[in-house]
């Protein structure tokens, strides 16, 4: 089992956290000696490795970086938000971060130009409690949005959506990953109990499985949806190196810099 299962069955979640972060980092000079070699490279902690771990509920191979926990989703974005986004281009950002990676949030808050805020609705390791169903921020406020994995675990999904496109400046941009699969959205308020909604959503604490209609439900709440394969466009070589799933694509949610028409 799982250090974090294990963590989240035996201690308050945020304990867990806690704990999980320092074991993390302390056995980083450890996984650095074991894992020691030139076949893998980690762009997040910039780290060459022999080997990724393996990692799921279903262990997907060459998944994990063993330096700093990171997945292949989160590499993904790394490299979508240092190559191809205008994040860092030297001109200041606000930026909100939605229940933060670890990973990510250690790069993107040394950034001088960057006036970073995590928030979560029951981490301590935010720096606010936040309720992205109800944003105790003013209208156009942060010029980028991060939330990743986190509206699959909303009753109110809608609500978030809207919620997160109200904060969001004109012209800013988000980045809303979350699970999907083919067909429609399955979700079903009746199922509350843990162990069922692992059999229904894959997970104790989502409330439903995402289709693809759930660039719909963004649109609808007023985003602009653009699509960036950039994993489909490297060669194989290159994926299997850097640990990303070849079916990954990036999606940015855009908020139009002046009136949207309506039609």
């Amino acid at each position: 089992m799982a250090l974090t299962r294990r963590l989240k069955d035996a201690v308050p979640d945020e304990i867990a956290e806690v704990l999980k972060t320092r074991f993390r980092s302390l056995a980083r000079p450890l996984n650095a000696r074991r894992y020691r070699g030139t076949e893998r490279y980690c762009p997040i902690c910039e780290s060459h490795v022999r080997a990724f771990k393996p990692a799921g509920i279903v262990p997907r191979p060459n998944a994990r970086c063993p330096i700093c926990g990171s997945l292949e989703r989160h590499r993904v974005i790394w490299l979508y938000l240092t190559e191809y986004s205008d994040l860092f281009d030297g001109r200041r950002k606000r930026l909100l971060h939605v229940s933060p990676e670890q990973q990510l949030e250690e790069r993107i808050r040394k950034h001088p130009q960057i006036d970073y805020l995590s928030g979560d609705l029951e981490s301590r390791q935010a720096m606010v409690r936040l309720d992205i169903t109800d944003i105790h921020y003013g209208d156009d406020t942060f010029d980028v949005i991060i939330c990743n994995h986190v509206l699959e675990h909303v009753p109110n999904d809608r609500l978030a959506m809207r919620e997160l496109f109200r904060v969001l400046r004109p012209g800013g941009w988000a980045i809303l990953q979350t699970p999907t699969r083919d067909g429609d959205t399955y979700e079903d308020p009746s199922i509350t109990d843990p162990e069922d909604r692992v059999k229904h959503f894959g997970q104790r604490d989502h409330v439903r499985i995402y289709g693809h209609d759930f660039f719909d439900r963004l649109q609808q709440a007023g985003f602009f949806v653009e699509a960036h394969p950039i994993v489909q466009e490297m060669s194989p070589a290159q994926t299997t190196r850097l640990g990303l799933d070849r079916a990954d694509v990036v999606h940015v949610f855009r908020k139009a810099d002046g009136p949207r028409l309506v039609q």
